[in-house]
This record gives structure tokens, C-alpha cells and sequence, in this order.
């Protein structure tokens, strides 16, 4: 499919080369919308370097000269993700790219598409008035720097620890069953998974830290990483966290969550986060150990 695109602009498919610009662009896009951006190099990567994944067939670039201006990903079925330099809002390149990836999703045969963007943003706007529908409100919390971490202890005879290779399979299959209960989305290949987790850039044991019965039996997962920020700070995200659903209730996910903060932060992070939204029903829960909003966003799609 051609691009209608404004007089001067150029397109093509993105490499792996072009990750540092894309980067760029969302970062400048979050900037403009949040006041700030969360998003890394490794974020990128870890995405397009998945086994399943074609980068080739997947993505589409838009060029000022050489400069990219924006860009489409259609990231995994029903889900895209877009970006374009906010100098270059208005001209009708979101307009383009939205017709790009409902094409290339019509034709992977896909029900619907949509993406996640920031509450009142330029890029919610422009989608709900293409007519993309409002399934789901999100959220980024953060833990204040000066918030004092309070150890929460596990139940007798439960410990937790870092994962090791062993351990891979297992946390998976405890991860994406926990998020499968409310995501509408096929289960990962193991080989997916672990490219945003042990595979990721600079994974370090503590990663991914489990918790296990007295008999090694595994009831809880935890994923958390750093990433530096163009101030200089450093930056945890617990990007999973998950308990069995027979072991819910006996406090495992705060003290997990306090685990993985407290780790964070002997590694250096000041500052910390994490993402949740209104089909988790975990809010509340983080709220209590600390955290508070910092950015709402939503996610909107439409049917093909």
C-alpha cells in the first residue's frame, strides 16, 4: 500500500538500524504529550529482535530527506504502535499511517487493530475522530523517590530468589497464565516471551525474581529492569508481576513488589514504575504500597 503522503516525504519498511530514530520520535511524542518519556533503546529492540517477529513486513518509516518523521508498527495482532515528531503533526501523516496499518491488518486477517496513547493527546484525538472506540483506561504509577520502602514479609515457608535458566519455562507458563485471565490476546511462544525478559538487553539475574513454597513449588513471578534517563536518573519498571490464583490473597504481591523496588534501588534506580489498567483491577494494590498516578492513558481500537 502507498502512503498518501504530504508533497516531499518518503517511505519504506524499517531496519533494526533505524531503532535509535524510532526511539527518538516516540520519545519526542511522549515529551510533548506527558512532559517526559519512559521509553528506551532496549524497549525498541527487544520488541523487533522477537523470533516470530518481521521487521521488514511489519513496519513502515516515513522521511524527511533522511530524517524519520514517523512510523507504524504493527506490533502483534489487534495491536500497533505509531509515533510521529510533533513538528510534523497536522499534515496528515497520522492520517496516513492509521490507513496503513488497517490495510496491513485486514489483510493479516485480523478482526480489529489499535494502539494505547496518553489521555487528550494529539494521537487520541486524531484516532477517535477516525472513529477508533474506547476499550480500556490505563495507567502509570510511580513511587516516589522519598517514599520509604517498608519490607513486607512472605508467609512462613515461602521465599523468593532469582530465577535461573531452569527456571524459565515455568515462569512463563505462571506469567502468561495470569495475564491471559483478562487480556484478549493469543499466549506468547516461550521464545517471544523471553526476548522481553531474560533475552532483553542487559538482563541481570535479579531480572526476574520467583517466589516458591517449602517444596520449590513456584507461586509468584516478578520482572523488573532499569533504563537511564535522558536527566541522568535511572529508572526500575516492574514490568510483571504475578501470583498463582490458589496462593492470592496471603500477601505475596506487595511483599514481591517491595522486593523488586528494593533491588531497583540498590542497583541504583531513583525513581520507580509501573503500568496497570481497569482489567488488571490491580490499582488499588500499588496505591497501597506507595505508588501514585503519574500519567493516564487509554486504549482505543477499531473494527476492521
Amino acid at each position: 500500500m502507498d502512503l498518501l503522503l504530504p508533497p516531499g516525504l518518503t517511505h519504506r519498511p524499517l531496519t533494526l538500524a533505524d531503532a535509535p530514530a524510532v526511539l527518538a520520535a516516540i520519545t519526542a511524542e511522549e515529551v510533548a504529550d506527558l512532559g517526559e518519556s519512559s521509553m528506551t533503546l532496549d524497549d525498541v529492540e527487544a520488541d523487533w529482535l522477537r523470533p516470530s517477529y518481521d521487521i521488514a513486513t511489519s513496519t513502515v518509516g516515513v522521511f524527511d530527506d533522511d530524517g524519520l518523521v514517523a512510523y507504524a508498527d504493527l506490533s502483534a495482532p489487534t495491536v500497533a504502535y505509531t509515533a510521529v515528531l510533533p513538528d510534523h503533526q497536522g499534515r496528515g501523516i497520522g492520517t496516513a499511517l492509521a490507513a496503513w496499518v488497517q490495510d496491513r491488518a485486514r489483510a493479516a486477517g485480523w478482526a480489529r487493530v489499535g494502539t494505547q496513547v496518553p489521555e487528550g493527546s494529539a494521537a487520541d484525538r486524531l484516532m477517535h475522530h477516525l472513529g477508533y472506540e474506547l476499550l480500556w483506561t490505563a495507567w502509570d504509577l510511580e513511587l516516589p523517590p522519598e517514599h520509604e520502602l517498608v519490607a513486607r514479609p512472605l508467609p512462613d515457608s515461602l521465599t523468593i530468589e532469582d530465577a535461573c535458566p531452569e527456571d524459565f519455562e515455568a515462569a512463563w507458563d505462571l506469567l502468561e497464565d495470569a495475564f491471559l485471565e483478562w487480556s484478549e490476546r493469543d499466549r506468547l511462544p516461550l521464545d517471544d516471551f523471553g526476548a522481553r525478559i531474560w533475552a532483553r538487553p542487559g538482563y541481570e539475574p535479579w531480572n526476574l525474581r520467583l517466589v516458591r513454597d517449602a517444596d520449590g513449588g513456584l507461586l509468584g513471578a516478578t520482572h523488573v529492569h532499569l533504563s537511564g534517563g535522558a536527566d541522568g536518573d535511572t529508572s526500575a519498571y516492574v514490568a510483571k508481576l504475578a501470583v498463582r490464583p490458589d496462593h492470592r490473597g496471603r500477601g505475596l504481591a506487595p511483599a514481591m513488589l517491595v522486593d523488586a523496588f528494593s533491588l531497583a534501588r540498590a542497583h541504583g534506580a531513583t525513581r520507580s514504575h509501573l503500568s496497570t489498567d481497569t482489567r488488571a483491577g490491580a490499582r488499588g494494590l500499588y496505591e497501597r504500597v506507595g505508588m501514585v498516578v503519574a500519567s493516564t492513558w487509554v486504549n482505543r481500537s477499531i473494527r476492521l
